[in-house]
Order: C-alpha cells, then structure tokens, then sequence
C-alpha cells in the first residue's frame, strides 16, 4: 500500500508540475510549481527511507506533510481562497518532522 501512495504523489505531482509549467500562468504557476516540486522531492525520499531503512515514520511524514503542502497550493492556484496558504506551514511542520525523525531513525541504526 505504501508504495502504491507514493507512486500517487509522485504522478500528481508531476502532473501538476506540468500544469503550472503550461497551462496556468502568473502567482498560480508558481504555486503549482513549488507545491509539485515539494511533493516529488517527498515522494522520492519517502520510497528511499522505505526501501533503505524500512521505517514508516518518516516516510508518512513525507507523504502527509507534502500532501497538505501542495495540496494547499494547488487549490489555491485552481481559485480557493488565499486562507488556503494558512494551512501551507502544517504540511511544512511534517516535512521537517519528517527529516528530523529520519536523523533520529539514522542515528539509532
């Protein structure tokens, strides 16, 4: 299953990478392309601390974190309202989150 949702993320952020790249345009382009960059660069890192260190910790982090990151970018850019952006720092909390637990998880092994 896990590989299954980061499989997800990784295509909806490419997708969305691509919609910001060529089809949306000024502060919209923009959040569609940080909101995808942060979810593919979690994607990534959640299967590598999957396969390299099997711990679902930080790789949940990853994916919740960069879920509610760009997810709170891409409404924004497809015409939520701005308070949208206000929930933007809890999806960042989790990636940080998600880095420290890596360390911790690093150190531990």
């Amino acid at each position: 299953m896990w590989l299954a949702l980061i499989a997800l993320s990784g295509g909806i952020a490419v997708a969305a990478g691509a919609f910001g790249a060529h089809g949306a345009s000024g502060e919209a382009a923009e959040w569609l392309k940080t909101g995808a960059s942060y979810q593919l660069i979690h994607a990534v890192a959640a299967l590598a601390v999957l396969d390299r260190l099997g711990s679902k910790g930080p790789a949940i982090a990853f994916l919740v974190g960069a879920a509610i990151f760009a997810f709170t970018l891409y409404a924004m850019a497809l015409g939520a309202p701005r308070w949208f952006g206000a929930i933007t720092p809890i999806g960042g909390t989790l990636l940080i989150v998600g880095w420290l637990w890596l360390a911790f998880t690093a150190l531990r092994h």
